[in-house]
């Protein structure tokens, strides 16, 4: 498993400066993404070949061969065989590229290779739309700003010490129009990602901001040696069972006698199922499963799993974990399988505790995961308030059959909705 760090932004926030240290600090692969789309300008002004000449420009990127090597230390472009390191940050080029990174085909290609690169790496990428669009899925996001005039001092400053000659009136225009350029790109244009760490180094020094990334990037390391633990599945045995058996025994006796749980209709004894409950308490999920003859799979934000106690309660049942405010792949599949083994899965469509009297809309999760997977969903509601001593009632319904949805996916709000509407009914129902 690779650990990506993605850090975009405009020219001359000091991204280039700043991976490079992170790269030597935490032992990452810098990939520059910006040299592979100035390997292409390059490549298309040797040969005298336009913007508008989309033909050459495929036949070019289907030969063209840009690789990143280290030497002594320095990050080294060379294209086709030939060290281009300097030459890629010539004014040609850098008046140029902003235009050939928009071309799609251009796009397409270097995101390709750019990916490639990166595989089964633990890398640290800077560009433009690494979080957003290249690596989407990044461990780490940073998005990289600055006022426009400290940008263009840093650029002019840079430029000098390499030797290029610019002048700092041409470097604001030109990084005016690549600002302008890199917003309006069709694919990969720069914007920040939802869930990116924001930056503005305007007024900070290149360790400071270095800092901050560093702690970032260590808290992030430190939560994904946390979720190996939580997303470890427990391998079932006889031990297991037992230990199960045993607490299941002793916590639906005390739940029995502290919150008078009562029990309305019955789940099928053999069969895939999905049950769907309204969340009223954090202790209704727990009844469910206490007071059920077969084993209950219930999904449960992976928060709950942070707890010593919690975390070993819910891999003694099996509980699965599932990040919140996102498409969680690895759950959705620990889902499926649950079902594909004809066991029963617990969801709460509401996504959170009390979801039902601030009128949230419930999510479509159970109803896409039914209609995928073919089975039927058994509404659950729960009515009560889990005090002391004072009744607690759970209502099961009768099976759902969301078949007629299997080819209108458009449709799963109205599955949903469906479901949530069975669920109500069977909330106002106490004998």
């Amino acid at each position: 498993m690779s650990f990506i760090v993605a850090i975009d932004g405009p020219a001359g926030t000091g991204k280039g400066t700043v991976t490079k240290i992170l790269s030597k600090k935490f032992n990452l692969v810098n990939i520059d993404t910006g040299a592979t789309y100035r390997c292409v300008t390059l490549d298309m002004l040797n040969k005298g070949i336009k913007l508008e000449e989309l033909d050459k420009i495929k036949e070019l990127l289907e030969k063209i061969d840009i690789d990143l090597k280290v030497e002594n230390g320095e990050q080294k472009v060379f294209l086709n065989g030939e060290d281009v390191t300097t030459k890629i940050r010539s004014k040609e080029v850098t008046e140029l590229v902003s235009q050939v990174s928009s071309i799609k085909e251009v796009r397409l290609k270097m995101v390709e290779l750019q990916r490639k690169m990166a595989e089964g790496k633990d890398v640290i990428m800077e560009g433009r739309d690494i979080g957003t669009y290249v690596f989407p899925a990044a461990d780490v996001k940073i998005y990289l700003d600055a006022d426009l005039e400290e940008r263009a001092k840093r650029r002019f400053k840079q430029y000098r010490e390499k030797g290029i000659n610019m002048s700092y009136v041409d470097i604001v225009e030109n990084i005016k129009k690549r600002d302008e350029n890199d917003k309006s790109k069709e694919i990969g244009a720069l914007k920040v990602a939802h869930d990116a760490e924001v930056i503005d180094s305007t007024r900070m020094s290149i360790n400071q901001v270095v800092n901050e990334i560093s702690e970032i990037i260590k808290k992030k390391k430190k939560d994904i040696k946390l979720q190996a633990k939580i997303y470890k599945p427990r391998k079932e045995n006889a031990w297991k069972k037992f230990v199960r058996r045993i607490v299941k025994i002793v916590l639906s006796t005390l739940y029995h006698i502290v919150y008078r749980v009562k029990i309305s209709g019955e789940i099928p004894k053999e069969g895939a199922y999905i049950l769907c409950a309204n969340h009223i308490n954090y202790l209704d999920a727990a009844a469910i499963v206490l007071f059920n003859k077969r084993k209950v799979n219930f999904v449960a934000k992976e928060d709950l799993f942070t707890h010593g106690i919690l975390m070993w309660l819910g891999h003694l049942f099996d509980a699965i974990p599932i990040k919140r405010d996102m498409q969680d792949i690895e759950a959705m599949k620990r889902c499926l399988k649950v079902l594909k083994n004809e066991e029963l899965l617990g969801i709460f469509p509401e996504g959170t505790r009390k979801g039902m009297e601030k009128n949230m809309k419930a999510k479509n999760g159970a109803a896409y995961m039914a209609i995928k997977s073919n089975v039927k969903v058994i509404p659950v509601g729960i009515h009560g308030t889990f005090k002391p001593f004072s009744k607690v009632y759970i209502n099961y319904g009768e099976p759902i059959d969301l078949s007629e949805y299997k080819n209108h996916k458009d449709k799963l709000d109205e599955a949903t909705d469906k479901i949530m509407d069975n669920i109500v009914m069977l909330t106002k129902k106490e004998d």
